[in-house]
């Protein structure tokens, strides 16, 4: 079964880390499904059906995306709204998510010593991407641990980018079996 991965950046080709995983993923077409969602949804109207279809079609799926403001890119909130409907995801009869795995990938733009409860953040990343480990326990899907990568606006070298690219490639053969 293919990996899906669900790209959701609002500007793909100024980034450093999410357009590198990205050329990364594209490698493996026989194993992996990129679908980025502010590509296949400029004007921000999901077609609810085929991404069920879709999801349904994968037992491994990725959500990739930057942080922004603790929280992700507001078509991949849309994009969970919309999607994850009562009676298929959730409810008496909505199961269609059950047993899948779910990963979680991000860049931060931040260095990673700020998200503690002693750093000016004052929270960790764990405790931010609560909202995903919920969203996956609701609908009976496996939360899987999240792969990340700091720094990701400022300081990173491009070293750190291509490792980043080899260590996500990694993350995702680990869990996809």
């Amino acid at each position: 079964m293919k990996t899906l991965v669900i790209l959701a950046h609002p500007d793909i080709d100024r980034s450093n880390v999410n357009k590198r995983w990205k050329q990364e993923l594209e490698k493996y077409p026989n194993d992996i499904v990129i679908h980025e969602l502010y590509k296949e949804y400029p004007g921000w109207k999901i077609d609810v059906e085929k991404e069920q279809q879709l999801l349904e079609g994968h037992d491994f799926i990725i959500l990739q995306f930057p942080v922004y403001w603790y929280s992700y890119p507001p078509l991949l909130k849309k994009w969970l709204d919309d999607v994850f409907t009562h009676g298929w995801a959730y409810g008496s009869k909505g199961n269609k998510l059950n047993g899948k795995k779910f990963g979680i990938a991000k860049s931060i733009g931040d260095q990673e010593e700020n998200y503690t409860h002693t750093g000016p953040i004052g929270f960790t990343v764990d405790e931010i991407i609560s909202p995903f480990k919920a969203t996956a326990a609701h609908v009976g899907a496996v939360a899987l641990p999240y792969f990340s990568v700091f720094r990701a606006s400022f300081q990173i070298s491009n070293e750190e980018v291509e490792q980043s690219a080899r260590d996500f490639m990694e993350y995702i053969s680990q869990y996809r079996s």
